[in-house]
């Protein structure tokens, strides 16, 4: 078994593992009795219903943390570090998860409070009020992640290539996206690997390339990078994901309500307002999860696809695109073939081996297979 292979099961094994202990985990917190102690234990220090909740997740949440540390060390630094993809000393990963927790605290909190605001006002309809309000949420941090968030781990600067800016407003133009500059960020103090992306909305619209990309590709691989990046935003599929984010997040949140009040008896609640009773809300959501994730991974996967083919059309240079991903693929130590069925139920990308399928067609459909750089000489 080659090491990208090996390297992606193992991640493969530890996320499925680590899904099915903390469902069974929280499953018997519930089940034994220990969610309604913690609760009572907690009311002894906190009469008030809203401290009493967040302390209540507060709790978990560092135990789970505590428990999960292992795992989180092993996967996210460890194996890393095995396969020769971190640039992160122990110290610096300790450090940029804690910036990560401390965001997400800062971001949370509010939600949470909201949501238990919402529970108690709304009680069995909680579901309809708070989706509305995540759409909202998703709408600002969308506009608000590339200039305000991005920057707390990253240091992002304009590019200085000339000959690749140039390359980038011309595609730009074409596709009526206005874009004041692109960005690099400092991938490499992290990682070995490489990435690119197109985030935010409205004026706050960026393409944001790794230095690891820019460092180690031709502009003429960036070049089909960025058009790819650019198609997304052509194609319109982050309004779209916003659109069927939204809808599919009112659906699994009626659907959770429902399922949530219909179980706590199970277990001897007695109101979905129970803060001992919330952890079943987490049950259900990974439950939904999981029929949820493979669908969602199709319609990502369709809209890569259809990024891909913009980008061969707009480069007109199908041979780079694909040097370009083979060689994102062997960077990245991406599984180049998975088992299909991973691929469809894990992969929000294609595989590498669909991807150069893919755009072998596209290039044939577009006349493209007649450019001289296509030729099989050329191309050996």
């Amino acid at each position: 078994m080659d090491s990208a292979k090996k390297y992606n099961n193992i991640k493969l094994a530890i996320g499925i593992g680590e899904g099915i202990v903390s469902f069974i985990l929280l499953l018997l917190f519930v089940y034994l009795g220990y969610s309604l102690e913690l609760e009572n234990f907690l009311s002894n220090y906190f009469s008030n219903p809203y401290l009493l909740f967040i302390s209540f997740i507060f709790v978990i949440g560092i135990a789970g943390s505590v428990l999960s540390f292992p795992v989180s060390y092993y996967s996210g630094f460890y194996l890393e570090h095995k396969y020769n993809l971190s640039n992160q000393t122990f110290v610096k990963w300790i450090w940029e998860n804690f910036k990560g927790l401390l965001v997400s605290l800062v971001i949370g909190i509010p939600i949470l409070l909201t949501f238990y605001y919402v529970l108690n006002t709304f009680y069995s309809l909680w579901w309809l009020p708070f989706a509305i309000i995540m759409f909202f949420v998703s709408v600002v941090l969308s506009q608000i992640f590339p200039v305000l968030i991005f920057p707390i781990f990253y240091k992002i600067t304009p590019i200085q290539d000339e000959n690749l800016k140039e390359r980038i407003t011309r595609l730009a133009k074409k596709a009526k996206l206005k874009v004041e500059n692109v960005y690099k960020f400092d991938m490499s103090k992290n990682t070995k690997k490489a990435n690119a992306a197109f985030t935010g909305l409205g004026k706050t619209k960026r393409i944001i390339l790794g230095d690891t990309l820019l460092e180690s590709y031709s502009t003429e691989e960036i070049e089909t990078v960025i058009a790819h990046e650019i198609g997304h935003f052509k194609k319109k599929h982050i309004v779209k994901n916003i659109i069927i984010g939204t809808a599919s997040s009112f659906l699994t949140l009626f659907i959770i309500a429902l399922l949530y009040q219909n179980s706590i008896s199970w277990f001897g609640f007695e109101s979905i307002t129970q803060v001992s009773a919330l952890p079943l809300l987490a049950l259900w959501s990974m439950l939904i999860g999981i029929i949820q994730s493979p669908l969602g991974n199709v319609l990502s996967r369709k809209f890569e696809y259809e990024a891909d083919e913009y980008a061969v059309i707009e480069t007109k240079n199908p041979l780079a695109f694909k040097n370009t991903l083979e060689k994102l693929t062997d960077q990245n130590l991406g599984d180049k073939e998975p088992h299909p069925f991973v691929e469809w139920f894990f992969y929000s990308h294609p595989s590498i081996k669909n991807r150069i399928n893919a755009i072998n067609n596209f290039a044939e459909k577009n006349n493209l297979l007649l450019q001289p750089d296509l030729t099989p000489e050329s191309a050996g």
